[in-house]
């Protein structure tokens, strides 16, 4: 009987009060013409459309049904990056470090060595190894005692409310845990990189891991086809392990498949990645890994301090790293409550987005939008668009947004491969979002007439639509207002392409 006192508390820790109504835009303009030609497309019948343009000082230039709350999908993220550069600071950085309390003698440590995080999700498996190696640097060769993993400055909530139960296996539904790993740069945290390259044809497929661990099982049921034929690799993980099964068929002459893969229990899989790096330094840890808190007089042995938040923004952003942003809402519960927990965080953020002048009520009940009781208008966006303009982080947050047309990928982002060679290409720095059903874009736009303008474009109860066209043809006409041509964006069929996800990085 917990869980719906819970559903409670967090759906009254995300709502505002509400404030002044939006005033009505008058769209009887050109512009407005054509914005209402576009969202005309027969491919959004039935769908729920919200769209707002406004100036930097909040004036409306077009509104369509925007006071409308919907579920956000990824243009959450605007809330949760806006919230921690007010709560946490553009220098916040997470420290992991490596602690005892034991006695020492010579080479051997007679006690415990504490492995403790704070949330970092850009540790990858060398920076593990790094800390190994630092230990193994300061004479220690033996421990006596048990290597304790310290999760502690999180909850042990892993899971957001709501999350689709068939998404748990996949790295963009991954468990949130204080101490946590990545298997590259794109800070995946809580992960692994599983990768299926053919063999010989009529034998087994070749599976690796990146990074190389035995925390993980694999079974490996795929085969190598003949040259020419079809890919049809699947990687799956078993519920509550770490036992990934893969099967299929690989063709001989066909590339690698590589699949993002959730792991069970985070901290464990680090402690796991730290233990097999003090092993290879000849650190030798006697007793078993165990969870247990840092004791108040252990002395640091080393420690690694991550990016600044500031940097964070960029790989958050730029892929929508749906970790990201829950890690960073638990990080804001224990600054501000001292519990690193969605429900000590959320409020803070309720606060944050207030004090952006975001009025009205709203719900939010993870960081990155993969909630579907996630619940925020069109208006609302624009708000804390508006709001973020005159903070002294803005510089850095506009530019970790993706930018449209933009083929670098920590450039572009999720916006690299649209608009470009139209006149949004390089003009529009916005945030995407994406569930099944359910498309965003808000953002700015910088137009033909030398004016920035806020935007955002919010689209629920979709099918068979590529509604992402249709979002770019808005932006396009936003960003062609006052040039010598200001024309409904490119021929661009709304049914060309159907954009069916469950989350935002593959789309």
């Amino acid at each position: 009987m917990r869980r719906p006192v819970r559903l409670t508390a967090l759906l009254a820790g995300l709502i505002l009060l509400v404030g002044a109504a939006p005033v009505q835009a008058q769209n009887d303009t050109t512009l407005g013409a054509d914005l209402d030609a576009i969202l005309a497309d027969p491919g959004l019948a039935g769908a729920d459309v919200g769209l707002v343009v406004t100036t930097l000082d909040g004036e409306v230039v077009y509104q369509r049904a925007s006071e409308r709350r919907q579920q956000p999908a990824s243009n959450a993220k605007l809330a949760t990056s806006a919230a921690a550069l007010e709560i946490l600071g553009p220098d916040h950085t997470f420290t992991t470090t490596v602690a005892t309390p034991a006695r020492r003698t010579g080479p051997v440590l007679h006690g415990d060595l504490y492995l403790r995080g704070t949330g970092d999700p850009t540790m990858l498996a060398g920076d593990y190894d790094a800390l190994a190696e630092r230990v193994a640097d300061s004479g220690v060769r033996l421990v006596t005692g048990r290597l304790a993993a310290d999760d502690t400055w999180f909850d042990d909530v892993r899971l957001g409310v709501s999350w689709a139960w068939d998404d748990e296996p996949y790295y963009y539904n991954a468990q949130v845990s204080a101490l946590t790993a990545s298997p590259d740069t794109d800070y995946d945290a809580g992960s692994i990189i599983v990768r299926v390259a053919p063999g010989a044809a009529g034998g087994p497929a070749v599976v690796t891991t990146e990074p190389p661990t035995d925390y993980v099982r694999i079974v490996n049921e795929a085969t190598t086809g003949a040259a020419g034929s079809d890919d049809t690799v699947s990687v799956d993980r078993e519920h509550g392990g770490n036992t990934f099964t893969i099967t299929g068929s690989i063709p001989a002459d066909g590339s690698a498949t590589t699949e993002w893969m959730a792991v069970w229990e985070p901290t464990d899989y680090a402690a796991s990645l730290f233990r097999a790096a003090l092993e290879r330094h000849g650190v030798r840890v006697l007793g078993r890994t165990v969870r247990a808190a840092t004791p108040a007089d252990a002395r640091v042995l080393a420690s690694r301090e991550s990016m600044p938040l500031r940097e964070l923004q960029v790989p958050f952003l730029k892929l929508s790293n749906n970790l990201h942003a829950e890690i960073l809402v638990k990080a804001i519960g224990r600054k501000v409550a001292g519990e690193g927990s969605w429900d000590a965080g959320r409020p803070a953020v309720a606060d944050a987005l207030a004090g952006l002048g975001v009025t009205g009520k709203l719900s939010l009940v993870d960081g990155s939008g993969l909630s579907r009781m996630d619940q925020i208008s069109p208006d609302q966006l624009a708000q804390l668009l508006a709001g973020a303009v005159d903070r002294p982080w803005f510089a850095d947050w506009y530019e970790a947004l993706p930018i449209a047309g933009e083929s670098e990928r920590m450039v572009g982002g999720t916006l690299r491969s649209r608009m470009d060679g139209t006149a949004a290409d390089g003009a529009v720095h916005a945030k995407t979002g994406s569930l099944t059903g359910v498309s965003g874009l808000s953002g700015y736009v910088d137009t033909a007439a030398g004016d920035r303008w806020i935007f955002s474009m919010v689209t629920n109860n979709t099918i068979g639509v590529n509604t992402k066209a249709i979002e770019d043809k808005v932006a396009i006409r936003l960003a062609e207002e006052g040039g010598e041509t200001s024309r409904p964006g490119p021929k661009v069929s709304s049914h060309e392409v159907t954009v069916e996800c469950s989350w935002e990085k593959a789309c």
